[in-house]
């Protein structure tokens, strides 16, 4: 298969939007950009075109997919019970990083929801996305652009690196400026829970849903038969090839630690610098979280340029956008974490 580039940077952005949409509609699959990571959109209502997504990706398919919307008018499509959480949360967060658990209609198809009676929704903010979600008048399912298990694409020639000749095209558009996938929040039960941390913060989300629960998979493996409502709560996630290790300390402590260990690498803050004697990666700063989220995957993807048997990730904290940090890194590290 000859993977399609659409440039809607410098080629003509009407002309392409129009191409991803006719390929969707006629059930082909296209990697499109979004604010968060580049997804790998197919129609929310055809099964066989799913499917082909869960091969393009090497995907487990019990799985669940998110679906993009474009309005509210499509929410009522794809969600067949909208509580007063769902509309305060939209008006607080749409159209963003945003997403939310509801039951799903009918229309939805069944390989989109990993077997289950509800269904991820969010309205992305980048314009590329819901121009091609309004040409083509589909709700889109649309999971990372990327080989399962590996990082998440944030840029389309991570795309090209995973799928290129596995999907019938990519829309080549801007780097993603979040850098993380969307915060996923559960509204069906009896109290909202937090599935999966974004940069939609937890803090934020309390003034708009005071009694919301964090999910204990947001810090620990689910167990192995267990159903989830979220992507990214399941399966080891985002990881590069080079086995990592995630480590929480000081500066001073984690380099002490990584100081002097034989073919290994550091992916560490700006802050760590001047303590660290070893080979080492810096992915942002400690105090500006969102260069965090931003940068992680694409430094995790550089890691297997290294050569080092082994990655030693300094842990970011556990507040604001830091907590979305924490829980891509533990799930890179397969859960492996070192308290110094």
């Amino acid at each position: 298969m000859k993977t399609l580039r659409l440039d809607i940077i410098s080629g003509d952005y009407d002309k392409n939007i129009k191409i991803a949409s006719d390929i969707l509609k006629s059930g082909g699959i296209v990697a499109v950009p979004t604010e968060t990571v580049y997804g790998l959109a197919a129609s929310a209502l055809d099964d066989n075109a799913i499917k082909n997504v869960f091969k393009a990706k090497g995907r487990p398919q019990d799985n669940p997919l998110i679906v993009h919307i474009s309005g509210m008018d499509m929410l009522r499509k794809v969600a067949r019970e909208i509580p007063d959480t769902a509309i305060k949360c939209a008006k607080a967060f749409w159209p963003g990083p945003f997403t939310m658990v509801l039951k799903r209609t009918d229309l939805v198809a069944e390989s989109v929801c990993g077997g289950l009676d509800t269904v991820a929704i969010r309205m992305p903010s980048e314009q590329s996305i819901r121009d091609i979600i309004e040409c083509s008048g589909l709700p889109l399912a649309a999971p990372s652009a990327n080989t399962s298990g590996m990082p998440s694409p944030t840029t389309y020639t991570h795309v090209l690196n995973d799928l290129d000749g596995k999907i019938d095209a990519v829309v080549c558009g801007n780097d993603c400026l979040v850098g993380v996938e969307s915060t996923v929040v559960s509204l069906f039960g009896e109290k909202p829970r937090l599935l999966r941390p974004g940069a939609i913060t937890l803090e934020q989300l309390k003034e708009v849903l005071p009694d919301i629960e964090v999910d204990k998979a947001v810090f620990a493996e689910p167990e192995k038969n267990a159903k989830v409502s979220s992507p990214g709560m399941k399966y080891k996630h985002y990881s590069p090839k080079t086995e990592a290790f995630l480590v929480e300390g000081s500066s001073k402590d984690f380099a002490e630690f990584v100081n002097g260990k034989e073919n290994s690498l550091a992916l560490c803050f700006s802050e760590d610098e001047e303590f660290i004697s070893t080979k080492y990666m810096v992915y942002g700063t400690k105090s500006d979280e969102s260069t965090l989220a931003k940068n992680v995957f694409s430094a995790l993807r550089d890691v297997d340029n290294e050569n080092a048997t082994s990655v030693y990730i300094h842990a970011p904290s556990k507040s604001g956008v830091g907590l979305a940090v924490y829980n891509r890194l533990i799930r890179a590290a397969a859960y492996k974490v070192i308290k110094l």
